[in-house]
């Protein structure tokens, strides 16, 4: 693996998955864990030379709440009492940069460690100078993007079809510009590529894909494909392998961290649904006319995720049969290394001199960016690891 320094700017440090990032990666440096769960951790060693160690990643970011990154992990409750005791220390040192708030488009989360409301080009300057800073401490940077998802933006909008119009935008304060566009413009201006985790509307807009190809920075995304669609996109390649026609499909989840808590607003639960829905009809080459997705806050569960899915199927002779998944899982220790591989990916697709659209990352998320805007991605599990590992041959 390369020995270059990496360094990951995480919007949401202090949430449950990006604190769990940098506590992964600590107790990886200390010997304390093994990597497990690290989807390229285990590649032969001449598809992975080029990129960054984990051993070499350094963390910073923006969160709404200032506490360090001590105080955010206990309170978020993923780390065994062990696991927290050998990466205190590492974790009270980080403590995060002032973060953009934007009821508007976020309305359920609230925290005091604020960028001053001031306008959208002086917001992007004080995110720039964060940035410049942490770029003197690394040998390259990536930004990621964990913030709570934010309410569905109007991406039919004539202000994201170009990038003249965006600045224009910018220029006039525009509303309908959310802190997601804000966190990639200022990413994409210093040259550091950018990667959104989440389903809200960000880099994904024409104009900022355009101002990535000038720029000469690769961008990836959306929403991090970590449970249930993950399971989804294995299973539903082989129903088509085997001419099961999927009648319905219903899917619930209940979980209770802070992701959770926005996803109650119903704004931010259309961005999620839309990102979750829409995988299932292009694997099948149909549409599955009850597919039906649910998502509810249940505090209790805190970081504890549960997810259902019962699926109704027609075989031969029309019989019927029925599949029912049921996965626990810990959503911070699915989605933690999934965003740290994206982020080595994108530091490496930038060392080659890719730009624009990142297509080769579709593994890893729900709702894949292409390079052509009509273009159908590909969402089958399989397929996608493919692409990937062809990629990484180059």
């Amino acid at each position: 693996m390369s020995n270059r320094n990496l360094g990951i700017a995480i919007i949401g440090l202090g949430g449950a998955v990006g604190s769990t990032m940098v506590a992964g990666i600590e107790l990886l440096k200390k010997g304390k864990i093994d990597k497990a769960g690290l989807p390229l951790a285990d590649l032969d060693e001449n598809l992975v030379k080029d990129l960054a160690a984990y051993e070499n990643i350094t963390f910073a970011g923006w969160d709404l709440f200032g506490e360090h990154l001590s105080k955010a992990a206990e309170e978020h409750e993923v780390l065994t009492l062990k696991q927290f005791a050998a990466v205190e220390e590492e974790l009270r040192r980080i403590k995060p940069w002032r973060a953009v708030s934007n009821k508007d488009f976020l309305a359920n989360i609230e925290g005091e460690n604020t960028v001053a409301d001031n306008s959208h080009r002086e917001i992007i300057g004080k995110i720039r100078a964060n940035l410049r800073e942490f770029k003197q401490t690394c040998d390259s940077v990536v930004v990621i993007n964990l913030a709570s998802t934010e309410k569905l933006a109007d991406e039919g909008n004539e202000i994201f079809n170009s990038l003249a119009g965006f600045e224009k935008a910018l220029d006039a304060n525009a509303a309908e510009i959310s802190p997601a566009m804000l966190y990639a413009y200022a990413a994409i201006a210093e040259q550091i590529p950018y990667g959104n985790f989440t389903p809200s509307v960000a880099a994904d807009i024409p104009a900022l894909i355009e101002f990535a190809e000038n720029q000469n920075v690769p961008l990836a995304g959306k929403d991090g494909k970590t449970g249930q669609t993950m399971i989804k996109s294995v299973l539903a390649p082989a129903f088509k392998t085997r001419a099961l026609h999927v009648e319905g499909w219903f899917s619930t989840n209940i979980l209770g961290n802070r992701d959770g808590l926005a996803l109650s607003n119903t704004d931010s639960l259309a961005s999620k649904i839309k990102t979750k829905s829409s995988l299932l009809d292009d694997i099948l080459g149909y549409e599955v006319e009850d597919h039906l997705v649910d998502i509810r806050y249940y505090k209790p569960r805190g970081d504890n995720k549960e997810a259902w899915d019962n699926i109704d199927l027609k075989g031969f002779l029309g019989q019927q049969m029925q599949l029912k998944v049921n996965f626990l899982c810990k959503d911070s220790i699915l989605a933690a290394p999934l965003a740290i591989e994206i982020a080595r990916c994108l530091d490496l697709a930038k060392q080659r001199g890719e730009k624009g659209v990142f297509e080769e990352a579709g593994v890893f998320f729900k709702f894949p960016m292409t390079r052509r805007k009509d273009a159908k991605p590909e969402n089958a599990l399989h397929k996608q690891e493919d692409i990937l590992l062809n990629w990484l041959k180059k």
